[in-house]
Order: structure tokens, then sequence, then C-alpha cells
């Protein structure tokens, strides 16, 4: 597969007939337009994990309505007014821990640390999570009973995703959270069986690397922390960046 970051959760994934665009809210290198040009997908599906300005817009994504599939959108948003800019026909909306295929793409929801989704979706036999806002958001400078709620939240959200597969995931590492940045992804990487993680959340802080132990002792793998839209990456299954 091919990832291009857009900004901030906003990604593009590019499969041998499918398209599938995360979280897109801005594309400041166009890459949306360059990736749609050169290559005639049969399947383009647009998904939002919830409706915080930085994860959903209605008018970037009316754009692209003609050669959309599906836009694969998160409860929340459905009474926004970028939702109502969108083809209704062409909606499919997500509660949490629901499910929906075609006979392209596959996906199961989650719930989030924030609001809206996660999801876990599968298209030409690869899969991929994206954790949109769900993260242990553990403040540093926040109350104690705010930072235990934050952990509550986290663990027993992770408590569902225990164990669960993805050939790669999407999950954020915030530096505004400072020395609790990588808290979330590393205990979700310890809990889960994905092959490699892309972070995301970071605008305006430079590429994050994991320490030496940031992964469990023979559970290692690549990590990509783009900073820079239109920066892109081919993932292949068996576990590598190029």
């Amino acid at each position: 597969m091919h990832i291009t970051y857009l900004l901030n959760s906003g990604f593009a994934v590019e499969l041998a007939d499918t398209l599938l665009v995360f979280d897109a809210y801005d594309d400041p290198s166009h890459s949306l337009d360059a990736i749609l040009a050169k290559h005639a997908f049969g399947r383009v599906y647009f998904l939002a994990s919830h409706s915080h300005y930085d994860h959903f817009n209605g008018d970037l994504l009316k754009r692209y309505a003609p050669q959309a599939t599906a836009f694969i959108l998160s409860h929340d948003i459905r009474h926004t007014v970028g939702a109502r800019k969108l083809p209704g026909e062409k909606i499919v909306w997500m509660d949490d821990y629901s499910s929906w295929h075609d006979d392209a793409l596959s996906v199961e929801s989650f719930s989030s640390t924030d609001i809206g989704t996660s999801y876990r979706v599968t298209a030409e036999d690869v899969t991929i999570f994206h954790a949109g806002d769900f993260n242990f958001w553990d403040w540093t400078g926040d109350t104690h009973e705010n930072r235990m709620l934050a952990a509550n939240g986290f663990h027993k959200q992770l408590k569902r995703m225990q164990g669960m597969t993805a050939d790669i995931a999407f999950f954020p590492v915030d530096g505004r959270l400072e020395s609790t940045m990588a808290k979330g992804a590393e205990e979700f990487c310890a809990a889960t069986d994905v092959k490699a993680l892309v972070t995301m959340h970071s605008v305006g802080f430079p590429s994050w690397h994991p320490r030496k132990e940031f992964f469990r002792v023979g559970h290692e793998i690549p990590v990509w922390s783009p900073v820079t839209p239109g920066e892109s990456k081919e993932f292949a299954k068996t576990g590598e960046f190029r």
C-alpha cells in the first residue's frame, strides 16, 4: 500500500484498486487531487472518525463527491453543517461498536476517549486501524481525579481491543501531552497485534521516534512519524516502510 500524509490525522491509503481517505479536513499539498488524477480507482472511500474541525471538513469532502463510493462517518457528524453538504445517498452512518460492509470494504467501529469513533477496516486483504481521537489523554497539569478518569476510560476501551490484529495502525502521539505523549500508543501496541505504527495528531511538533524500551522485547514494529503534508511511504505487508 502507498500512504500519504495529508495533515493532522488525515491520510490517504492507496491499494491496488481502492483508495481509503481517513479524517481529511485539509490537504495543503493537494495530494488527493494528484492521487485521483494518476489512478482510476474502482472504489474511493472517505472515512471520518468524528466532527472536530481538524478531522472532518464537509467543504473539502464535497469536492470529491463524484468520485466517492461512500462517505463513512461517525454518528456525531450527522447534525453538522458539513454533513448536509454531502450527498445523503452516499453516506454511511457509524455508531459505536457497529459494522458495515459492501463487496469491497469491511468496517468495524469502536468507541473513543474523546467524541466519535475509531475504525478497523479491511479491503483487498489489508487491515487498517485508525484511532481518530482515541488515546490516553493524560494531561500532566490536570487534576488527579481527571487523570484517573482518563486512565479508566482509556483502559476500558483498550480492553475491547485486546489482541486486535491489523497490518498498520494510525495512532495519536500528541506533543501537547509532553511527557505522556506516547503513553497511549505504547499501551495500544502492547495490547494489540499490529505490524506497523503511523503516528498522528502531531501538527507543529518534530518527528517522533520511540525510545529503546517502547516496544516489548520481540514485539518491535516499524514506526513512521510524518510531519510534512504530502510525505508518503510504501508499506509492504512484510512490515516495512520504504
